[in-house]
């Protein structure tokens, strides 16, 4: 087997956590350069990053599931990796929202297709879980968020797209098991070992449920109440919790679970893009202009970073 057949067959489905942090950061750009009136447009340049890595990532996967159908079988049935399955699901959605505005027949299918496949991973996800016989807690990481929380970003482009009780469906079920999940890994992290080095970065999860459920309470009612504020600032608080532990997440080596730092920060800077929008308040724009900047060097330094590893062969090889 030459070099080249591994990494192939070694090509993980977590490489499309990478088209959610684009996405995210292209939709961050787009509400950032309407609510700023900002006369720059790279929204659409960076959507169209997302959508190209996209493509190239699903030609690559498929081409492993033609060529290594068990393995794609034993990574979907592997007791971790399986819940970074939807991050393919949850990229259509993506794409779907960034599209929303400049094309929105393929928002449409992109969001049709995202949301259909997105509820058949979720219900897999949650018989696997329900008759298991292979998860220990040592298996439970934040990444355990993505199949059933990743529901809620369905109303975000849903609403234009189909009847408003679908949206109300799937926003439901993520809203439901979310704080379900923040005990499970709450006791997890506290009682148990450390998560593995590979797995830290996903701790960054913890901020896109609150976060993105904002987004959609705000798409769904068409305000700012009391419970939007809840969401709002329990994902500013993991946001500020987080960060505060800057120092420890510094001394990471670099995994692909890298990317896990992206989509969460996209998410809350968008929710505060939002929060001036509403309030007008100078705070707000203060904030979502920091969050902003965070986010855009944040990607530079994922992007070169990836590229890095992916000259130095150093993803896509075997336990990586």
């Amino acid at each position: 087997m030459n070099s080249e057949t591994s990494r192939l067959k070694n090509l993980p489905i977590s490489w499309f956590a990478a088209v959610m942090g684009l996405s995210g950061f292209a939709i961050a750009w787009m509400r950032a350069e309407q609510i700023f009136a900002l006369d720059m447009a790279i929204s659409p340049w960076l959507t169209g990053l997302a959508a190209l890595v996209f493509v190239v990532l699903s030609g690559l996967y498929l081409a492993k599931f033609l060529s290594y159908r068990g393995d794609v079988l034993t990574e979907i049935q592997h007791p971790v990796k399986l819940a970074f399955v939807p991050t393919f699901s949850i990229a259509l959605l993506l794409l779907s929202i960034a599209f929303l505005h400049t094309a929105e027949a393929l928002s449409f299918w992109l969001w049709s297709v995202g949301t259909a496949l997105h509820l058949v991973i979720t219900l897999f996800v949650l018989s696997s879980w329900i008759q298991h016989s292979k998860y220990e807690i040592t298996h439970l990481n934040p990444a355990w968020f993505i199949p059933v929380v990743g529901n809620i970003l369905v109303p975000i482009a849903g609403l234009q797209h189909a009847p408003a009780d679908i949206s109300w469906f799937f926003f439901s079920l993520g809203v439901f098991f979310w704080p379900v999940l923040t005990a499970i890994l709450f006791y997890r992290l506290i009682f148990h070992p450390s998560l593995p080095e590979r797995l830290i970065p996903t701790l960054f999860i913890f901020v896109a449920p609150p976060a993105v459920g904002f987004i959609s309470w705000y798409n769904l009612t068409g305000e700012i109440d009391a419970f939007a504020k809840v969401l709002y600032f329990v994902g500013l608080f993991f946001t500020l919790l987080l960060l505060a532990q800057f120092s420890y997440f510094a001394r990471l080596r670099f995994f692909l679970s890298w990317w896990a730092y992206s989509f969460p920060v996209a998410a809350i800077t968008i929710a505060t893009l939002i929060m001036f929008k509403e309030t007008g308040t100078a705070f707000y724009s203060g904030l979502a202009t920091l969050l902003l900047t965070l986010l855009t060097a944040l990607i530079a330094l994922l992007i070169g970073r990836t590229g890095l590893a992916v000259w130095r062969r150093e993803i896509c090889v075997e336990g990586h």
